[in-house]
């Protein structure tokens, strides 16, 4: 499946810019491309993130593809807080982990949106992402949601978060940037024959955010799998293949803060081009809104050597 535009913001944070770091800037994170059905796929779940948790360690973040819980049956719906979203507090809480578990159809007020909570590892849910271009006119009955969601990950990092048809709309990924997310999850169900052009703009997505994308598809009955794992200069980290795959990768928060202080290899500058440039677009009759985080990348320059101390 997968989803319409954004007016208010959640940010999930002390700071207007994204979180202080220790050198330490690896954070490990899993996204689980699994084979389910669309049926209550929650025992398979919860034995595949065990296992995980079992055999890596360093993870410390573990994300499902989208509807991956019950598929993309709208009976399923539940309000939240509910007994799913319940479900995966316990097991985020029990294995001390960040657990995104791709999206659950969320009922509220006789309207039925697409979800995607974040969970943190006190089991606590710090926030909800309501998908804001539902995969219309397919996903019918399907409310668009209206707020952009980032949030910080004490000593690593800023995240946000959008779902699978989100990434058609370059607004979705370009606002995230300008919140500063530095990793988008992005779970995805897709089951079409246009999976490859999504693989292309998972990478545009990349490198226009200059952000790791964390493109995760479903298998099996639900989708055709092939999620990608991207890097702040669109190059390709990972790519899976059609069925069950476990993919877990370290995300370096250094190497973005590099990126986007002085290009992917010391080229394109592209958020500060961006922030600085004052044409307002006929789309939006506006230039781009202040950002703090774009504010903080620094002045707009070519990158020196950071070996020498001012050319001497």
């Amino acid at each position: 499946m997968r989803l319409a535009p954004l007016v208010t913001v959640s940010v999930l944070t002390t700071s207007s810019v994204p979180a202080a770091i220790t050198p330490q800037t690896n954070f490990g994170i899993a996204g689980l491309q699994l084979a389910l059905g669309h049926e209550d796929n929650l025992v398979r779940i919860e034995t595949e993130i065990r296992s995980l948790a079992r055999r890596m360690p360093w993870v410390r973040m573990i994300m499902l593809g989208e509807l991956a819980t019950f598929g993309n049956k709208l009976s399923a719906a539940q309000p939240m807080p509910g007994a799913a979203e319940n479900f995966y507090c316990g097991l985020a809480r029990e294995l001390d982990l960040w657990v995104i578990p791709g999206s659950l159809y969320e009922s509220c007020d006789g309207a039925t949106f697409n979800t995607t909570p974040v969970i943190d590892p006190k089991g606590k849910v710090i926030g909800r992402y309501r998908k804001i271009f539902p995969f219309l006119p397919y996903e019918r009955g399907v409310a668009c949601g209206s707020d952009f969601l980032v949030f910080d990950v004490p000593e690593a990092g800023r995240f946000g978060v959008s779902i699978c048809y989100d990434m058609w709309f370059p607004e979705t990924t370009r606002s995230l940037a300008s919140l500063g997310a530095e990793v988008i999850l992005h779970p995805t169900m897709t089951n079409t024959i246009d999976r490859d052009i999504e693989l292309s703009l998972a990478r545009t997505n990349a490198i226009v955010g200059q952000c790791y994308f964390v493109d995760i598809n479903v298998a099996g009955d639900q989708g055709v799998g092939r999620s990608l794992v991207c890097g702040p200069g669109g190059e390709v980290i990972y790519q899976a293949g059609g069925g069950r795959e476990v993919i877990a990768f370290e995300a370096d928060f250094g190497y973005v803060r590099r990126c986007r202080e002085r290009g992917w290899h010391a080229l394109g500058q592209t958020l500060k081009s961006f922030r600085d440039n004052r044409v307002v677009f006929p789309a939006y009759a506006a230039p781009a809104a202040p950002s703090a985080a774009l504010s903080a990348l620094g002045p707009l320059e070519l990158p020196q050597s950071p070996y020498h101390n001012n050319g001497e």
